[in-house]
Formats: structure tokens, sequence, C-alpha cells
């Protein structure tokens, strides 16, 4: 590794430290249960130095065709499979499945254990990961469940401010529901609901 890849690593990392001090002030009621395997699912932060040396991270929009949430912006990510060794083997595999995304080109530094409860009672394990050579990506999506990518920069999810933030109820839960905007060349989307309550 040479100086310039340890520095950007130390970058990294450094930001992710700021971001699981800001998660655990935002995670879900850790009063719900864990619930079993076949109710986990994992999704893959996938965290790239932009152009300009900003930290960026990858984005999808939810598939029309799709009966949960389409239209909605969405880490890359899914429910865990039987042959699936742990959480990150289920965000490698699904962001693989959704936009190409090679796992080799991965490199998992942390998993986020908060009980983070999707809408449909499904416990998500964000996977933290980094891509260190996003010039070797070239996305693939799969049109049955992605309709566009796209990426944001990490810090405006991280910084104070700067979103839209109103209180909703989930059952006996009050929880604050955060939206971000985006304009990108890609189009204007609006991150909401669970994705932005992990990368907040």
């Amino acid at each position: 590794m040479n100086n310039s890849e340890s520095e950007y690593q130390e970058v990294i990392m450094q930001d992710l430290k700021n971001k699981l001090f800001h998660q655990q002030a935002n995670c879900t009621d850790p009063s719900i249960p864990i619930l079993s395997r076949k109710n986990r699912a994992a999704v893959l932060i996938c965290i790239f130095q932009g152009q300009e040396g900003e930290l960026r991270v990858i984005l999808t929009r939810r598939s029309m065709k799709l009966s949960s949430h389409p239209g909605d912006v969405a880490l890359p990510g899914g429910r865990m499979e039987e042959g699936d060794e742990d959480d990150s083997a289920t965000a490698l595999r699904e962001a693989m499945e959704e936009i190409g995304l090679d796992p080799g080109l991965v490199r998992v530094v942390a998993n986020l254990e908060y009980p983070f409860i999707s809408s449909n009672l499904l416990r998500v394990v964000p996977v933290v990961g980094l891509l260190s050579r996003v010039e070797d990506f070239k996305p693939v999506l799969n049109a049955d469940e992605v309709d566009a990518i796209f990426d944001a920069p990490l810090e405006m999810f991280l910084q104070d401010g700067g979103h839209k933030c109103v209180e909703k109820e989930w059952g006996e839960w009050k929880y604050a529901s955060h939206l971000f905007e985006l304009e990108t060349e890609q189009g204007n989307f609006v991150v909401g609901g669970l994705t932005a309550s992990i990368l907040i």
C-alpha cells in the first residue's frame, strides 16, 4: 500500500468513526428483539473517493416492477439467503445481483450492528465497504430490481441540517423521518425512509 492509499483510507476511517457516533444517536429502539435469520437482511454502504477527494456513497432507485417500495432510493442489498455465510456475504451478493458490483473490488471494514427494522419487519444490517478502484466498477443494472444507480457525497448525510425531518409513528414507536433532496447527472432523487436513517 502506498502513502496516498494509506492517507485515503485514514480519511475514510475517520469519517466512518464520525458516522458511527451519529448512528448510535439515531438507531431504532434497542429493545426490539433480534429476529431470526429468515427475517434478516443486509445493505451495502459502498464508499469511494470522488474526483475532488470527497467521500461518496453508491445508491440505487428501486424498480417500479417491485411490489415493495417501488421507485424508492435504496442502498444495494436484500434478504439473507441460505448460502450466505454472514451479513457481509448477503450485502455483497445483492450488490452483485443488482448493480454488477464485483465483490472482489470491495473491502468490508465494518458491520453496523444496530437494530434497524424495516417496515416489513426485516432486521437490516448495514455493511460498510470501501471501493478503492472505482474506475474498475462497470455498473450492470438488473432491470427487474433497479432502474437507476447514482452516488451522493457522504457528508450530506453526516452534517446537521440541510434536509427535512418530520415525526412519524410506526405502531407504538415514534421516529424521525429524514428526507434528503439530491440533484445528479442521472436525475433528481429523494433519499428517505430507512435508507436515510441508516446514512445519517
